[in-house]
């Protein structure tokens, strides 16, 4: 993410931004892609006897191009001014903690509406349309293989209006309407038809796009250049820890003694959370 915003010209830093931010929708595809070839070509005992090491045994290629990319990067203009200028700390994430513990914060729950309804799109919805709903595995992978292609389309939308608009101003209104959304939760996911369960998955991954495409980028931006890689990187991952970790299993709770109505509710209430948190950030001099 830093290499993409960082090597950014003037007014395109979401734009740049956003092209790491498609491995979340391609790689989705691809891993569900994979899964349904499997499943397609091997029975059952097949698949659970060895069938399910090929994709990790075929990453070993990813795993390469990964390094090789690594072994050539040099690092970004913004960094070696920060070299030039005598910037550079000795023990960033400690430096993190002491001097921009409010950006820790507020960067954190800012994202955490994002990785919660990332993991009801996923991992929640495909557990209770297989189960309460009864849709068969497969039917429900390839609906939200559908709905992933409205991920993949909204994340460069959201790059571009981040950049003429503002990274916080397009995250808080896409906070806003998942929200909203999370009101709908029951309503779109119980119609029980199939229309209706991908017109759910479809808006929802869209607003996931929305949300997702410049949080990157704005993460990046609370934190000066000398600790931004370690500041975005402890945003980022604690808001994963925080939304991702609990949000199947609380989902699976509230529907389970609740109702699927209780889950949404869920969702709006980790929106305002995010909300409130964007509205107390104030960028930093120069940033959106």
């Amino acid at each position: 993410m830093l290499l993409a915003t960082e090597n950014a010209p003037p007014g395109k830093r979401a734009w740049y931004g956003m092209f790491p931010q498609l491995g979340a929708p391609i790689g989705f595809l691809c891993s569900t892609g994979v899964f349904l070839l499997l499943t397609e070509c091997l029975d059952e005992s097949q698949f659970l006897a060895w069938g399910w090491r090929i994709p990790f045994l075929a990453s070993a290629l990813l795993v390469l191009v990964g390094l090789y990319v690594r072994l050539r990067l040099t690092e970004t203009p913004a960094f070696q001014r920060a070299i030039a200028n005598e910037e550079r700390v000795r023990l960033p994430m400690a430096t993190v903690l002491a001097q921009h513990p409010l950006a820790l914060v507020l960067g954190t729950f800012a994202a955490t509406a994002t990785f919660v309804l990332f993991y009801l799109m996923t991992v929640f919805a495909l557990s209770w349309g297989t189960s309460a709903l009864g849709y068969a595995r497969e039917t429900f992978l390839v609906l939200q293989m559908g709905g992933v292609l409205f991920f993949a389309a909204t994340i460069p939308l959201s790059a571009l209006l981040a950049d003429r608009r503002g990274r916080r101003a397009v995250l808080i209104g896409a906070t806003l309407a998942i929200g909203l959304y999370g009101l709908a939760f029951a309503p779109l996911f119980g119609a029980g038809s199939t229309a209706g369960t991908f017109a759910f998955l479809a808006l929802g991954l869209a607003l996931m796009g929305l949300t997702y495409g410049p949080l990157g980028t704005a993460l990046a931006e609370l934190f000066p250049t000398a600790v931004r890689y370690t500041g975005a990187s402890l945003t980022f991952n604690l808001a994963g820890i925080v939304g991702a970790s609990l949000a199947p299993y609380m989902a699976t709770w509230l529907a389970g003694r609740y109702g699927i109505a209780a889950v949404g509710y869920y969702l709006s209430v980790a929106a305002a959370v995010s909300l409130l948190a964007l509205l107390l950030i104030r960028p930093r001099a120069g940033e959106a």
